[in-house]
């Protein structure tokens, strides 16, 4: 039997499986919550239909690790119930050659998953709720004052999907002594750094010198607080842990200089990274404890036993990334060292079954 044409046959029988299951669950989510949320939803037809996507979006979240896991075990037990199992293990064909095609599919659309967490998508929650609450997508916030290295910030209103600020005032420190104070009317984040507008300094003098006094200067532009983006600014003063995985890395290397806690940004950055790889994981652990025949199973019964096991498992890593972001416990303990254990003993199981 030529191996292409097997891998094809379960590739197409998995995949459709797949997305059976996630638009089902999908469209069940989207459903749910526009039931709950329907008198909030603004009357705009643009909105609504941006609600529905970005609520469709968010739900991929949940849904997509879930579903490959589900698809594999319907796909398993329907070639079991149709006896081509056997036949496949009858012609020389091992376990680790039949599960090849369904783990690389998974671990393929993992990794897909995962790239989309480098873009904005991981910010669709944000924009759904802003679409309720605001009836906007973006959110602006107000009156924040942060930390900066040295300096303290000010900022009387933040667009963070515009990327711009208003009423900027930065206090500027040296030794713990008050410098300088800048006061800007508007500041636009553009390639990684804030561009001050209309700015006013005012520059203190060293109390010692003679005819010491304050000095003012204006200035069109001026940039500063590079790195400093503004979703990184508008998380961390509402103490939120969503982040796309590249504004993590970047607010990481922004505060581990200025020796601020980063178990929680660390903890977001792991669960987009990092746990959804404990999908395709679990289908290769699953895939060897089902059986390969209809004798002596009710097929039904097991089906819906390794279902309920698979959610149990996501159920408990989900809460360890949870307790990982409350900063109970460490990232590295609730996050990584599952998904590597795991990994090993899917690799032994693997290797067990050459």
């Amino acid at each position: 039997m030529n191996i292409k044409i097997y891998q094809k046959y379960i590739s197409v029988i998995f995949l459709k499986n797949f997305f059976i299951v996630f638009f089902a669950f999908q469209f069940f989510y989207l459903g749910i919550d526009l039931m709950q949320n329907f008198k909030k939803i603004p009357d705009s037809a643009n909105l609504q239909i941006l609600y529905a996507l970005y609520t469709f979006l968010n739900a991929i979240n949940f849904t997509l690790p879930v579903s490959l896991v589900i698809a594999m075990i319907i796909s398993k037990f329907n070639i079991i119930r149709t006896n081509e199992l056997v036949a496949l293990y009858a012609l020389s064909i091992s376990k680790n050659q039949v599960i090849k095609p369904i783990f690389f599919i998974s671990l393929f659309i993992t990794m897909i998953y995962v790239s989309l967490n480098f873009t904005n998508f991981p910010y669709s929650k944000d924009f759904a709720h802003n679409i309720i609450t605001n009836s906007t997508l973006s959110s602006n916030s107000k009156n924040l004052f942060l930390k900066y290295f040295n300096n303290y910030i000010y900022i009387n209103k933040l667009d963070p999907v515009k990327k711009e600020a208003f009423n900027i005032k930065i206090f500027e420190l040296k030794n713990k002594d008050l410098t300088n104070i800048i006061y800007a009317k508007k500041a636009k984040f553009v390639k990684n750094i804030w561009i001050l507008q209309d700015i006013d300094m005012i520059k203190k003098p060293n109390i010692n010198q003679k005819n010491a006094k304050l000095q003012k200067f204006h200035y069109n532009t001026l940039k500063m607080l590079k790195g400093f983006k503004p979703k990184i600014i508008e998380n961390i003063y509402e103490g939120k842990n969503n982040f796309s995985a590249i504004d993590a890395l970047l607010a990481i290397k922004l505060f581990l200089s200025q020796n601020i806690n980063i178990q929680n940004i660390k903890a977001t950055l792991f669960s987009l990274t990092v746990f959804p790889f404990f999908a395709p994981i679990l289908i290769l652990i699953l895939f060897y404890y089902m059986p390969i025949g209809n004798r002596f199973f009710n097929l039904t019964f097991a089906s819906s036993i390794f279902i309920f096991i698979s959610l149990i498992a996501w159920s408990i890593l989900f809460m360890l990334v949870r307790m990982s972001k409350n900063a109970i416990i460490n990232p590295e303990i609730g996050i990584i060292l599952p998904i590597i254990i795991l990994s090993f003993f899917a690799s032994f199981l693997y290797y067990k079954n050459r």
